[in-house]
Order: C-alpha cells, then sequence, then structure tokens
C-alpha cells in the first residue's frame, strides 16, 4: 500500500509530508498542488493549533495539521478545497488526505470528554483521546451510509439532490439509522427518496469519504414496483435514464462514479 496508517510516529526523519488544514482546506504548492515536504513543520512560519500523525505515505512519515484561521498562505503555496483537489490526487494521497482532514476536526471535537468535561489526553497506543477521570475513550467516529443504483432493462434511476448544480445526477444514497443494516436502509431510502420498491440487491464496492466523515456503501438492485416520485425536501427531480442518454454523472474518482459508469458498461455489453 503507497498509505500506510500507523498511530506511532518514528523518532527521527529526514523529511515528512505535512497536510496542513485551515478552516477545511488544505495548504498546497500552487503549481503541483502537493502538500509540503520537509524536515520540520516550524519552516513554514505557521502558527499550529494540533497535529495528529497519520502513518506512510510512498515511504515518508505524515501528518494532520491545524493551523490558525488567520495565518497566510506561505510564498508559493495557496489554501485550496479538498474536493477540488480530489480530481488531482492519486488514490494513496486521497486516501491521506481524507484521513487527515477527519482526524483534524476529531482532534479539535474531542479535546474535553463528552461524559465528565474533564480534559482529554491522546491515548498511547489507540487513535483515540481518553479522559483520565472517567476513562472514556472517544474515537474517531464514521457515519455508514449507502449507495443505491437502481435499474430497470437498459434503464437507470438517477436523481439531482437539490444541492447538485443544474443538469448533474448521480446514484441514490442516504445515511444508515440506529438499528438498520446496510440493506435495510437502502429500501428505506430508495422508498423515502423516490417512491420506488427495490429487490435483488447486490454489494459493489465501498468507498471513505470525509464530507463528513463518511462512508459509502454502494450497492446495484433492480426496479420492483412503483411510481417515481421525488422526496420535494431534498430530492429536486429524477427519473429512469436509457444508459445510451446518460445526463452529467459525477467523476470517475468517487464512488458514485465508479458504480454508474460499472452498470452502464455491464448493460451496453449486453450483461
Amino acid at each position: 500500500m503507497a498509505f500506510i496508517p500507523l498511530i506511532v510516529p518514528p523518532a527521527a526523519f529526514a523529511t515528512a509530508r505535512w497536510f496542513v488544514f485551515q478552516k477545511g482546506r488544505l495548504l498546497v504548492h500552487v503549481e503541483s498542488a502537493a502538500v509540503p515536504r520537509l524536515a520540520n513543520l516550524a519552516e513554514l512560519g505557521l502558527t499550529v493549533q494540533r497535529y495528529v500523525f497519520l502513518g506512510s505515505l510512498h515511504g515518508e512519515p505524515s501528518f494532520a495539521v491545524e493551523a490558525e484561521a488567520d495565518c497566510p498562505a506561505p510564498e508559493g503555496m495557496a489554501w485550496e478545497g479538498l474536493r477540488g483537489l480530489f480530481m488531482r490526487y492519486d488514490d494513496a494521497h486521497i486516501a491521506a488526505a481524507g484521513r487527515a482532514v477527519q482526524l483534524v476536526d476529531w482532534d479539535r471535537d474531542h479535546q474535553f470528554c463528552g461524559r465528565c468535561a474533564a480534559p482529554t489526553l491522546r491515548h498511547e497506543h489507540e487513535r483515540g483521546r481518553e479522559c483520565p477521570r472517567c476513562k472514556l475513550v472517544a474515537y474517531p467516529r464514521i457515519a455508514p451510509a449507502m449507495m443505491a443504483l437502481v435499474k430497470r432493462d437498459r434503464q437507470l434511476l438517477l436523481a439531482r439532490a437539490s444541492r447538485f448544480p443544474e443538469g448533474m445526477f448521480s446514484a441514490l444514497a442516504g445515511f444508515v439509522e440506529a438499528g438498520e443494516s446496510v440493506e435495510d436502509t437502502v429500501t428505506r431510502e430508495v422508498r423515502e427518496e423516490v417512491g420506488v420498491e427495490v429487490s435483488n440487491l447486490r454489494y459493489f464496492g465501498s468507498q471513505s469519504w470525509p464530507f463528513p466523515n463518511s462512508l459509502m456503501i454502494a450497492f446495484v438492485c433492480d426496479y420492483a414496483s412503483g411510481e417515481v416520485t421525488a422526496q420535494e425536501d431534498e430530492i429536486a427531480e429524477a427519473r429512469w435514464f436509457d444508459v445510451d442518454e446518460l445526463p452529467t454523472i459525477p467523476p470517475g474518482i468517487s464512488i458514485a462514479g465508479k458504480l454508474i459508469r460499472s452498470v452502464v458498461e455491464e448493460l451496453r455489453g449486453g450483461r
């Protein structure tokens, strides 16, 4: 693996990769979009609020850092939104950057115990913050979410969420609720969002997605019954598309883009 998650940083290193965030934006070199590679973070001249060791990226130790909100970017660098950078990064950098932003947020939000309000300490051997008073350990939390691509013959049911740009459609998605299996979530969310019943669920794949703290778990399923009726408060538009007449869909870097393209390829091949 090009990115290996680890807990304990090395005692010494020649250089490290620094994933420095400010208000959710990542510090990168303007021309290459690469993160800083330095022996000492102090070389950047930033005021740092916190840092967390991530692991090894291409053989180098890597750290997640949060800088103060008013720190200007060093010369030749800029603060860039992570979504846009994902289009320029390989899988290893996406894994490291996605983990970095989530761990910075987690570390900030768990400085005090949620049970007794005592200041927490970083756990020595686990990715957690431990309360020295009541011993509660707070681990980084992940929100599981399902994604469902419904197919009917050579048609795919795609939807445009209210937050999507005009003309952009994707598969259906929703968060798993307490007490649900992921399969239960697929059935419920498809019914709630578009009024359709589905059958024959098949697991496609999963992807960590830090917007925010999600694990996307994707399925393909078959249309069973019902008329498409978009949920007004979440779905701007939903309808069937022939595989040869698709609208704009998410990029291939996302699980949604991979899911749709994979099923389209299968259907065009007659499978």
